[in-house]
């Protein structure tokens, strides 16, 4: 008895550990971030980060890059600029739209800035005091700069898609308004670049808000970004408020402001308010982002600025950015302040007004389906090694990652998560019994007692929020998903780490029985994990049809990487 108490209160002071279960962070979870020790251990963990990025974006692998065809609907001549209302077609049948403001006489080659809009009103034509796109490219294109402003997905000339979509059909596909948007951006370098009196090497980006979020996700994962100026959106206070900036997988063990820092060693400009909730930056994230700047001896690099303000683009936090911009992309120009410039009518800068979209251009619904196609012919295509690596990422899941017991449990990622189970010595080869009862469901089981009988080594876990290891979880906030792993994905996470203990605990071939919905756990942990491991049961009897995926096993990003079938392709299956 006495033992049998001492089991149950390890087993209990284990789960008050499991962080999957206390630790539940979402965008207004306070964050810091400190640069590790040393450059070798930083670019290991930037493409990590990177990989994860584009993953949770439905952006690896990338898509195909179709052609643009871009259609300039019309031009405004001013004095001293030109203002281009263009679209480019981004997916086959999908249109983003925006302004391209030019110099009027351009001398040579000029530099190119990216300038996403956040969720004003009227997004890229929003005029008021606290933002105004318009001023902001007419000012840099008058001192020689090229300057797109583009749409977020759902607004003005990009209205094929809501902005704000967010369902476990999509999450399962990583389509969300946030992989669209990275995605178009990705699409305007490449517009940009192949532009003609353009100098691809002089790109830059800067947005503000919901435009601060793509700003730092484009800078990045794309190369070809030059200098960046994020505004009023590098924080740890809030990390988005938006669907559009919450993808599921995004923030994972992360936030914004390692994302920031990302960037290093290029030339970076924090802006900040003290009204909303980038109040802290230069004494807390300005700070941390340059400690990755300090490991590439470029500390000067990266700089702060702060405005006694609400949240903004206004003028001063405008020409706090042109003059960045200005003396890291085009220092032979002249240091200049803002001036006035004519405020178009909203008909005269829009692209479908009173003009109907191409004839092949795709609803909301053949979108998804275009975005479900692409997805399947990359799977295909695939080899195994990189379809077991794709579900790694979606899964969280790190085949390196060791595992130890610790107080009764199998614990694992750094100890953060604890798995309850039972061993029994025995004969080899070695099995784990799933069961989605647990512990006490499986040793109730038929392969249970077959296994005892023949006096086999056995492994059974009480495997996330199953058996002893239901406990509760606060799964309330709108975009839990994107900083929480789903129960599933832990699952199979917790699967695949007992199977490389018990590799370890039980040297030579180990097998795997499970029942239920455990057959997806071992399944895709297996896969996943890259263990090479027998499974007792025809895994060919396992649907790969998303309701039954929904149902069954849920993790976003799962038909992104190849779902049943990229599992089974990954085990030689």
């Amino acid at each position: 008895m006495r033992i049998f108490t001492l089991i149950l209160i390890a087993c209990c002071l284990g789960l008050a550990a499991d962080k999957r279960n206390t630790h539940t962070p979402d965008t207004d979870t306070y964050v810091t971030f400190k640069a590790p020790a040393d450059l070798k251990t930083w670019e290991a963990r930037e493409a990590e980060l990177r990989e994860s990025i584009l993953f949770n974006s439905g952006l690896l692998p990338m898509p195909a890059k179709t052609p643009l065809n871009p259609i300039v609907a019309g031009r405004l001549e001013r004095a001293d600029y030109i203002i281009e209302r263009i679209v480019i077609e981004t997916l086959p049948g999908y249109w983003l739209g925006g302004n391209l403001y030019l110099p009027k006489s351009p001398a040579g080659p000029v530099p190119a800035i990216l300038h996403p809009h956040g969720h004003w009103t009227y997004g890229r034509l929003e005029s008021q005091p606290l933002n105004s796109p318009q001023l902001f490219g007419i000012n840099l294109a008058r001192r020689g700069f090229a300057v797109f402003a583009y749409d977020m997905v759902g607004y003005n000339d990009t209205f094929q898609t809501p902005h704000d979509f967010s369902t476990p059909e999509f999450q399962l596909w990583n389509f969300t308004p946030l992989g669209l948007q990275l995605w178009n951006s990705i699409r305007v370098v490449d517009y940009l670049t192949a532009r003609a009196g353009i100098d691809p090497s002089r790109i830059g980006i800067s947005g503000a808000s919901g435009g601060g979020t793509q700003t730092f996700l484009l800078a990045a994962v794309d190369d070809r970004i030059a200098a960046s100026a994020p505004v009023n959106m590098v924080s740890g206070i809030m990390q988005g408020g938006c669907i559009c900036e919450n993808a599921p997988g995004l923030r994972v063990g992360t936030n914004n402001i390692e994302t920031a820092a990302l960037f290093a060693p290029k030339p970076q400009l924090l802006v900040a308010a003290t009204g909303d909730w980038t109040k802290n930056v230069p004494k807390e994230e300005f700070p941390a982002v340059r400690g990755v700047y300090q490991l590439y001896g470029k500390p000067e690099m990266i700089d702060a600025v702060q405005f006694d303000s609400p949240h903004n683009y206004h003028q001063q936090s405008r020409e706090a950015v042109y003059e960045f911009f200005r003396k890291t992309l085009a220092p032979s120009v002249a240091a200049f302040k803002e001036r006035g410039g004519t405020i178009e009518k909203l008909q005269d800068m829009l692209v479908w007004h009173g003009r109907p979209l191409p004839s092949h251009a795709k609803d909301f619904p053949a979108i998804f389906e275009e975005w479900k196609s692409i997805s399947r012919r990359q799977s295909a295509a695939a080899a195994p090694i990189e379809l077991s690596r794709r579900l790694a990422v979606a899964l969280g899941i790190d085949p390196a990652d060791a595992v130890e017991e610790k107080g009764g449990m199998l614990a694992y990622q750094r100890g953060d998560a604890e798995i309850p189970f039972k061993f029994t010595p025995g004969k080899s080869p070695a099995v784990l019994i799933l069961d989605p009862g647990g512990i006490a469901a499986a040793e109730k089981s038929a392969d249970y007692a077959k296994f005892k009988a023949e006096g086999r080594a056995m492994l059974l876990i009480d495997a996330f929020q199953t058996g002893s290891a239901v406990a509760p979880r606060n799964r309330s906030h709108r975009h839990f998903l994107t900083f929480n792993r789903s129960d599933d994905a832990a699952r199979a996470a917790d699967v695949s780490a007992a199977i490389g203990w018990l590799q370890k605990k039980q040297p030579g071939a180990v097998e795997v029985a499970a029942a239920g919905a455990a057959r997806y756990w071992a399944l895709f942990g297996a896969a996943a994990g890259r263990r090479q491991v027998k499974l007792l049961f025809d895994g060919s009897t396992l649907s790969g049809a998303e309701p039954e995926l929904l149902k069954s096993f849920f993790a976003p990003g799962l038909m992104r990487a190849g779902g049943v079938d990229a599992a089974r392709r990954a085990l030689g299956r």
